[in-house]
Formats: C-alpha cells, structure tokens, sequence
C-alpha cells in the first residue's frame, strides 16, 4: 500500500513549488524551446558537423550522422590528485565499449577541474574551493556548448564537484543525464582514531611524524575519504534524486560490481534519452519534489552543512527556490537514522554494510518523508533506491540485480529504522538573533553541548586563532569569533583545521564553540559550530559588530545565536573594519587573485553562494 506523505513535506512542498513558480515556469519553457530543435548533427552546419567528428573512428561517424544513433557526452572531473576521482581515468574506455555494444556513440565532452579541499585545508588554495563549484559549472556549460548530444554521463564525486557538475548539467536541463561514481576507498585507520592523534598534536603531545603516520593510515588509496564529508553526502544526495544508477553511491572501485554499475549507467542513460514515454531530460526530472527529496536525505543522515549553500544554488540552477528556512522545517520532523563518522564511529563502508543509502531511502518512503511519485533515470522511481545492487558472477555475462537490503545486516549502531531513530529530528539546526543566521550541525555535537554562553574572543584569522591558542590565551570557557570568512571576503574557506585545537580546548574542561561566517569541513564535528553566518561581516552582517569581551549565547536546542548586549549599545554600536594588510593578502598569490570578480559578484551563503547572478 502506497503511503500517505507526511503533512509537513506536502505542505513545504507546496509552498516552494507556489514560491517558485515564476522562475520555474520560465525555466522549463526554456527546455521545451531546446526539445522542439531537430537533433545535433542534423541541426548544425557540415563544417560544424565534421569538426565535431574528424576523431571519431568511421564506423562512429556512420553511426551518429548517417544512421542517427544516440550520441553521449562525457564531462569528467578526473585527475588523480583526488584519491576519489583517480578511478575515472579507465572510464572513457569502458564506457565507449559498452555504448558501442549497445548501438550507441560517445565523446569525452570536457573535463572540469577538481580540487582536494582535504590537501588545501588551511593553504591559501582553500580561498578558491568554493568559487571551485562555479568554476566547474562553468567548465560543463563549455563542455556541453559544443550541442551535439542526446545525453550526457557526468563522472565526479567530490565536495564541490558534483554539485558543479548538476549546476552545469540543469544549464542543459534539455538533456537526459546520469551520474556515474565511483566508490570509496577500503577502511584504514579509524576516524576517531585519526581525530585523537590530530588533537594530541594540536596539544603538542606528539610530533608531525606521528600525525602524518596516522594521516596515510587514514587516506590510504583509491576511492572517496570514508567518513561521512560533503563528497560522501554528495553521493546519498544523488541517489534521493534518482540521478544514480541504484545503489552506485558506495560499491568500491576496481571491483566487478563497480564496473557492472558503470555499464548499467550507460544503458540507464541511454533509455532515458529514447524520445517516448520514458524521455527523462534533468530538467524536468529535478523539479521541487525531487529537491525536497535531497533536503531529507540530507537531514536524515545527518550530512554536510556545505550543502545548505550547494543545493539553494543546485535549485536555483532549477527555477526553484528554497532557503534555510525550508531546512529548518523539514528537520523538525525528518529523523535521524544514520550514525556515520562525525554523527558516529562508523565510516560509510559500514554504512554501506548497513544496508547504505537504500536502507535510508525504503524507511524514509515507508514513512511518508519522501515523495515517492517522482521521476528517476532508473526504471522503477525512487522505490528503486530503496534496494541494494548485487552482482551474480556466475551468469554469463554477468548479470546486475537488486534487493531489498538486509535487515539483519543492520547494525543499529549506524543505521534505525524510523520507528527508532538516533533522533526524532535531524541532524541540521537553523540559528537566528542579533548575529544573524547560521547553521549547526546538532547530530555530531554531544546534547550537553547544545547550548555554550560564554565570553566572545574575535579573530579575523583562523592563523591569529591558532596562535592564541598556542599561546595559552583561550584556557577558559569562551567562544571563538572567526569573521571576515565568507564569500565576498575571501571565498569562504574551510576552517577545518581550528577544529583540534577547539576539542583540545573543550576536553580540558572548558565550554567552547565556535562562531564563524565562513565554513567548516563536512567532517567536522564534536564541537558546537555556528557557521555560514548571513549576511558576513564583509557585507556588514552583526558579527563585524562584536568585540571581545561580549558575552555571547548559541543555543541549538532554541535555535538562537545571540550576542548579549543591551539592545542601545548593539545598536549605536559600529560594524569593525577589516584590516586592510588582511584584506590585501588574500587577494593576490596562488591565483587567487583570477576570482576578484567572483568575490566581487557572489550572493551570500544562504543564497547558495552563488556568482553567476
């Protein structure tokens, strides 16, 4: 029996599609123009035409000219920087060979850059991570220009890569287009593990020879980082819209089911781009149902805080609109029902072991928490990401299918169904009052750590930060001020590395948090983290107006950020300036000074950080 959904996600549902109406309206009456167009090669000129194909083998040329065949477009974040993505480089290969035996051709369209925020943590190339989502968008719009394909294959994974390369694609939303992933790697050290050793070197406890033994324990080969980050949340965000192959997300790399799901990716793609009744173009198939499908995903999971920017800007890139609010909604009756590292102990391997993301999806549709009725790229709609992939060996050829997860392999360490979550809310918290907005991530914090009072110490640095503490001049309880962080400012680093050095801080004892217009690392956690605060201190957001010394209250279970100054002198008081060397720093060096216009231009991090406004 189908399920009611829950009043809560009808109601938002509703009101986003009301909000959106007028944007989305125009937006699919720009794909509708985009569909009437006869195909690529017919469309365009035959210089155009022989261009696009000189490096095509003849028998291809035949194809996709003279016999029509469907023509896919690959756009590829690979490099093998990025442990997650250095799996790619095999993938043009096998997919040209799977497309070929099913009647079809395919061109590396572009690839797009994709940098590791892991290696940039803390370095000035963090201050282009952000922008690095633009960029890559940017990068699928050039590689999809060239308009001669009937579908696309996106290969990425990382931070800011996938919601990249979905911007990108919605640019298109005319075409159909699947996501290919390719795995995380195999589990090294613990997380935890690997979180005491950075807080005991924070702590001068041990030296950086320790720290790095512990680090390459940690990262250790290829596939994503297996904690539960931006790139893992990325790949549970996916399959909730129905952009996977079911159950890609966490199959390993180099493995037989890693390359079974890569071939089905190209036969998925290929049935979503036959003109009939299963024509699946992105632009359609992400409407405000499939985004409120992410936004529950996300908070089910406990994900990362960097998608309450992405996915405002993913949606917009939609017609559709949504903001923190409609987060703040939805987590107050979505539950939590995953535990993986920084939520947990467990990393997404035992995540995946659990029963994964289709263990999630099935008791989240069994709830009524998401909308069932919505189109995927797969056969079947979203019940389908509610099962787990197998892959018989002793077929021949091998043969892909798909069941139910098992559920005596959950273990409810990591994974509950929703009559016994971890929480009856989810594992994000909006935070209002005279600081502005914010966001914190309440699954990875202890309840006991929910609400810190405490005197405010301002910084415009996460260097000055760690040099106090160095020094010995946070040993009390206090919030950590970090401003000038946000995108206008200087792109709205990651501060992942204040982070040892806070739970230092909060394991001797003291109250601390953390309270910043710029970002934190998807596997941050532990300790309380007010972050993205909107608008910044750089567009005059209140936090330029805090000094040291002003008692300060974060409060997650009320949802309060609050500077507790009588409201007189808060508001006779002047906004502090940033300091000009400061500001000149960040501007030049590394290639940091390419992205002016992109500070110059950007929207705040509540609406989705976006810059091509």
């Amino acid at each position: 029996m189908p399920v009611a959904p829950h009043a809560t996600l009808v109601a938002l549902t509703e009101r986003i599609r009301r909000r959106s109406a007028a944007t989305r309206g125009a937006y699919l009456s720009r794909i509708h123009r985009l569909l009437a167009r006869p195909r690529g090669s017919d469309r365009l000129g035959c210089s155009n035409v022989a261009h696009a194909f000189a490096a095509l083998p003849a028998n291809d040329k035949l194809r996709v000219v003279a016999e029509r065949a469907p023509h896919i477009g690959v756009v590829t974040a690979y490099n093998d920087m990025l442990s997650a993505h250095q799996p790619y480089e095999g993938y043009p290969a096998l997919i040209r060979e799977e497309a070929r035996r099913l009647g079809a051709t395919v061109q590396v369209a572009g690839g797009v850059p994709a940098m590791c925020d892991g290696v940039t943590q803390g370095q000035p190339g963090m201050e282009l991570s952000l922008f690095s989502r633009d960029a890559i968008a940017m990068g699928t719009a050039i590689a999809l220009s060239h308009d001669v394909f009937d579908a696309v294959l996106l290969l990425g994974i990382c931070d800011k890569i996938v919601p990249g390369l979905l911007i990108g694609a919605l640019h298109f939303g005319h075409l159909p287009c699947v996501f290919v992933p390719a795995g995380p790697m195999g589990t090294g050290l613990a997380n935890a593990d690997k979180a005491k050793v950075r807080e005991r070197h924070a702590a001068g406890e041990v030296g950086r020879e320790a720290l790095l033994a512990a680090e390459s324990a940690a990262y250790h080969g290829a596939g994503t980082c297996t904690f539960y980050g931006t790139a893992n949340s990325n790949q549970m965000l996916l399959e909730a819209m129905g952009l996977h192959v079911p159950g890609a997300a966490f199959a390993h790399p180099h493995t037989a089911l890693r390359e079974a799901l890569t071939r089905e990716a190209v036969a998925t793609v290929l049935r979503g781009a036959a003109r009939g009744p299963q024509f699946r173009p992105i632009g359609q198939l992400v409407d405000e149902r499939v985004i409120v499908n992410a936004m529950v995903a996300l908070l089910a999971t406990g994900g990362s805080t960097n998608h309450l920017i992405h996915w405002v800007a993913v949606a917009h890139a939609a017609g559709i609109v949504i903001d923190w609010s409609d987060f703040a909604e939805l987590s107050a009756v979505v539950p939590l029902l995953a535990r993986v590292y920084p939520n947990g102990e467990a990393d997404v391997n035992q995540f995946q072991a659990s029963g994964g993301p289709g263990y999630v999806i099935g008791e989240l549709l069994a709830a009524g928490l998401m909308h069932a009725d919505v189109a995927t790229v797969a056969e079947g709609g979203l019940a389908a990401y509610g099962r787990v992939p197998a892959l018989d060996a002793t077929a021949a050829p091998a043969r892909l299918s798909w069941d139910a997860p098992d559920a005596a392999a959950a273990d409810e360490t990591v994974v509950r169904p929703a009559a016994r979550p971890f929480s009856a809310t989810g594992g994000l918290k909006l935070l209002t009052g005279n600081l502005g907005r914010a966001v914190i991530k309440t699954s990875a914090v202890p309840p006991s750590r929910h609400v810190v009072e405490a005197p405010a110490r301002v910084f415009t640095s996460q260097e000055a930060m760690l040099a106090a503490f160095k020094a010995g001049e946070l040993e009390r309880d206090v919030i950590v001020v970090v401003r000038f962080q946000g995108p206008r400012a200087n792109g709205m680093p990651e501060l992942h590395k204040l982070t040892p050095a806070l739970a230092v801080l909060q394991g001797r004892g003291f109250k601390v948090a953390l309270v910043t217009d710029g970002r934190m690392s998807g596997a941050s956690g532990k300790v309380p983290a007010a972050i993205h605060v909107s608008p910044e201190a750089l567009a005059g957001g209140p936090l330029a107006k805090l000094r040291d010394g002003d008692l300060v209250r974060l409060d997650a279970d009320a949802g309060t950020l609050a500077a507790r100054v009588d409201e007189a002198t808060w508001a006779a008081r002047e906004n502090a300036e940033r300091p000009r060397e400061e500001a000149e720093a960040h501007e030049h060096g590394l290639g940091r000074e390419l992205f002016a216009g992109f500070r110059r231009h950007v929207g705040s991090a509540e609406q989705g950080a976006i810059s091509w406004l």
